[in-house]
C-alpha cells in the first residue's frame, strides 16, 4: 500500500527546498502550483514518517520482550498506534480531487415560487457568504438581480479561500436545488409555503487552462436595470456574452463600465466551460462517477430547510438536525463534513467493489 511514499517524501523535500529559493517566488503562478502540493503533501510525509519510527520501535519492543516480557505490553501498544497511523495514511492516499485547491464561482438562482423563492435565494447566498467569513475567505458579487422585496433572482459570486485550502474542497457539494418549507413573509393566512432555489457551482478557471476563441463568442451589451426596470445606468455598459459552440449565456451588469462587465463575465463563462468539460469527463467514465457525491444530477433536490421545526436535511447522505438558524447563519460544517465523509467512504470501497462492471 505504501509502496510509493519513499517518493513522496523525496517530492516533499524537493518541494521545500525549491520553495526556499526567493526566485521562485518571482513566478506568482509557479509559486502558488508548488505551495498547493506541498501542502497536500505535507500531512502524508507527517504520518508516513511516524508510520517508520513506530514500526521501527515495535519491532524493537518485540526483540526485547524476547528477552524480557515486560516489554511485551510496551509492543502491543506501539503496533496499536502503527495501526492508527496505517489506517490515516490509507485516507490520505485516496485519490484527491485535483481542483480542492480551486476558487469558485457559486451562482444561486431562485426557482418556482414567486417572491417567497428569490427571498430564499437571497438567505442562502447570505449563508455562503457568512460560512466564507468563518473560514476567513473572501466572496466577490460578480452579477446580481434583486427584486422588489429585496429577494435575489439570480446572483453570481466568486468565493476565493485562504492559502492551499480552496473554496471548492468545502463547497463543492452545494450544487443542486435547495428547498426552503416556512410560511412567507408575504402569507396573510399563516401557511407554510415551499419554494425552491437551484445552486450551481464550479472551479474557477484561469485562462491559460481554458482557452476561448473570439471568433466563438457573440458579445451584447444593453442598459444595466434595477428593480421593476428601473434604469440604473445610463449607459450601455451591462454585457451578455453568448458562447456559440456550447450554447452557454452569460450576463453581468454589475460594474459601472462595459469593459469590466466583459472581464468578470468571462470569468464566470470559463469556469463554466471547465465544469462542463468535467461533467462530459465524469460522463465517460461511469464507475468513476458513482464514487463522487458532487457528481448527483444537479436537478436532484438535495436538502430541505424546514423552518418551523428548525431542521435541515440533507437527502444524499441521510444527514438530519435541528439547528436550521445556526445553518442558515453560516454555520455549514456539519452538513459538509457529513457528504464529506460519504465521499471518502465511496473512494474508500473503490468504484466496482459493490456493483457490477459497467
Amino acid at each position: 500500500m505504501f509502496d510509493r511514499l519513499s517518493e513522496l517524501v523525496s517530492e516533499h523535500a524537493e518541494l521545500e527546498h525549491a520553495l526556499a529559493d526567493p526566485t521562485v517566488h518571482s513566478d506568482q503562478e509557479k509559486a502558488r502550483t508548488l505551495g498547493r502540493r506541498y501542502a497536500e503533501l505535507t500531512p502524508i510525509v507527517h504520518a508516513y514518517l511516524q508510520w517508520q519510527q513506530t514500526s521501527a520501535d515495535e519491532e524493537a519492543a518485540h526483540e526485547l520482550a524476547r528477552e524480557d516480557p515486560s516489554f511485551a505490553a510496551e509492543g502491543e501498544q506501539l503496533a496499536a498506534h502503527r495501526e492508527e497511523l496505517e489506517a490515516q495514511l490509507s485516507k490520505l492516499l485516496v485519490p484527491r480531487d485535483p481542483n480542492d485547491g480551486r476558487d469558485i464561482i457559486l451562482e444561486v438562482k431562485a426557482g418556482e415560487g414567486g417572491e417567497e423563492s428569490a427571498l430564499f435565494a437571497g438567505d442562502l447566498l447570505r449563508m455562503y457568504q457568512r460560512y466564507a467569513e468563518r473560514r476567513g475567505w473572501k466572496t466577490e458579487i460578480l452579477d446580481s438581480t434583486v427584486t422588489g422585496l429585496g429577494g435575489i433572482k439570480d446572483v453570481t459570486v466568486a468565493v476565493k479561500g485562504k492559502g492551499a485550502e480552496g473554496a471548492w474542497s468545502r463547497l463543492k457539494y452545494e450544487g443542486g436545488v435547495h428547498r426552503v418549507q416556512r410560511v412567507p413573509v408575504t402569507e396573510s393566512q399563516g401557511r407554510i409555503h415551499t419554494s425552491a432555489a437551484g445552486v450551481l457551482v464550479a472551479p474557477e478557471a484561469a485562462p491559460v487552462e481554458v482557452q476561448i476563441n473570439d471568433n466563438d463568442l457573440k458579445v451584447d451589451v444593453f442598459r444595466s436595470s434595477g428593480p421593476g426596470g428601473q434604469s440604473v445606468n445610463t449607459t450601455d455598459s451591462a454585457v451578455r456574452i453568448t458562447h456559440l459552440p456550447s450554447g452557454i449565456v452569460v450576463s453581468c451588469q454589475n460594474e459601472k463600465s462595459q469593459l469590466q462587465n466583459k472581464e468578470q463575465a468571462m470569468r464566470v463563462l470559463r469556469a463554466r466551460l471547465l465544469a462542463q468539460a468535467e461533467a462530459d469527463a465524469d460522463a465517460k467514465a461511469s464507475a468513476e462517477r458513482r464514487s463522487q457525491v458532487r457528481t448527483v444530477d444537479r436537478s436532484e433536490r438535495v436538502r430541505t430547510y424546514n423552518f418551523p421545526e428548525n431542521r435541515i436535511s440533507d437527502h444524499r447522505v441521510g444527514y438530519k438536525a435541528y439547528n436550521l438558524d445556526q445553518v442558515i447563519d453560516g454555520d455549514l460544517d456539519a452538513v459538509v463534513d457529513a457528504l464529506a465523509a460519504a465521499d471518502l467512504a465511496a473512494k474508500l470501497v473503490g468504484p466496482g467493489d459493490d456493483e457490477p462492471a459497467a
